[in-house]
């Protein structure tokens, strides 16, 4: 039975798509380890069919935290034994590069974004020159990866010569999940961080006669608080936090209308594959959704949201209000969705990756 080890930098609890790949995996017959991070507020960890690990830092965020975690990790890792290892995202691949070298071990990526073009990465020149150097370094030593979407595959190949298989992140079909009774609010579900239009959603708000409850948490939530705050909209926009994905499952499908917007100019956003964007799908919930490639090319086939090219704070208002006020229409999309999700879900996804980690360890 195969042990492998997967690296993240998250709280495990709220990691969906990690549940979603080692439950798949350990079903399959791997002993699968997954690794965190332990906050403050941490609550404590359900029982997976996986096992869990979450480290304790002193610091809980920018660079002290990411040079004090990827120490912690490694020395964790140098004492334990496994067939494989696996850092999701670049922020743990330095500890993966050089436990797999020292073992002489099978190394993975598994890359979610294109880390470096993240709106937080590529505005602050000192910090993207690192994660580059990083990147440069370790991504051409991890020829076996998987990422979201065929075109951040071919960024890869066009930069490192790596050929990474597309593996999307979907959600698991349940059919339970897909009401038609609807409370007429709007949900933002997902990390509340730069480069996801809280800046034109927010004061779009003044002009839409509904809620926005926003779940999750991020490096942008002080500003969108602030910006909450600057156009009093208190009693209209409503932070909930991070929230369990049981009980997060049970909001979407209350849900009227999701939301999946990215600031064009990042190409992390621009050719991304957000989890909220199958969620909504799976929830049967029509979402308001930038028409970037990958999200076009899903509503194209199946119609299952408003696509607006530019998300200004007009345009996201007018569609939101189109939305609300146009019961055919969202009638129409909310049926595409559960058609959809009975195409687009993890069943069908996870054959994939069992057939990828089957090629490595057999």
């Amino acid at each position: 039975m195969p042990r492998i080890y997967f690296t993240v930098t998250t709280d495990l609890s709220y990691d969906q798509r990690m549940i979603r790949i080692c439950t798949s995996l350990a079903r399959s017959g791997y002993d699968v380890i997954l690794v965190g991070r332990k906050l403050p507020d941490s609550k404590p960890l359900l029982k997976q069919p996986f096992r869990q690990k979450r480290i304790r830092c002193f610091f809980d965020k920018g660079k002290l935290f990411y040079a004090e975690y990827n120490i912690r990790l490694f020395i964790y890792l140098l004492f334990k034994k496994m067939d494989g290892i696996c850092a999701i995202d670049l922020d743990t691949i330095l500890p993966c590069f050089y436990i797999s070298s020292i073992k002489k071990i099978k190394r993975i990526y598994d890359a979610h974004e294109l880390f470096c073009e993240m709106k937080e990465i590529v505005t602050r020149p000192g910090i993207y020159k690192f994660w580059k150097k990083t990147e440069q370094k370790t991504v051409p030593h991890f020829p076996l990866g998987y990422t979201v979407n065929q075109p951040i595959a071919d960024e890869f190949f066009n930069m490192y010569g790596v050929k990474y298989e597309v593996i999307r992140s979907i959600a698991l079909y349940n059919e339970s999940l897909q009401q038609h009774n609807r409370e007429k609010f709007i949900l933002y579900q997902g990390a509340v961080n730069e480069g996801r239009c809280f800046e034109q959603l927010i004061p779009a708000m003044q002009q839409v006669n509904a809620a926005l409850i926003i779940c999750g948490d991020g490096n942008f939530m002080q500003q969108a608080k602030q910006l909450v705050h600057t156009y009093s909209l208190e009693n209209k926009v409503i932070f909930k936090g991070m929230i369990e994905p049981s009980e997060l499952k049970k909001i979407t499908s209350k849900a009227y209308i999701g939301v999946t917007l990215f600031e064009k100019e990042s190409r992390s956003n621009y050719y991304s594959l957000a989890n909220r964007f199958f969620d909504y799908i799976h929830a049967a919930t029509p979402q308001l959704c930038v028409n970037y490639p990958v999200y076009a090319e899903i509503n194209d086939q199946f119609e299952i949201g408003v696509l607006i090219n530019e998300p200004t704070v007009n345009m996201i208002a007018s569609s939101l209000n189109r939305m609300l006020n146009d019961a055919e229409l969202w009638n129409k999309l909310h049926h595409n969705c559960i058609e959809a999700a009975r195409h687009l879900n993890w069943q069908n996804e996870e054959k994939k990756l069992i057939a990828f980690y089957k090629n490595i360890f057999g």
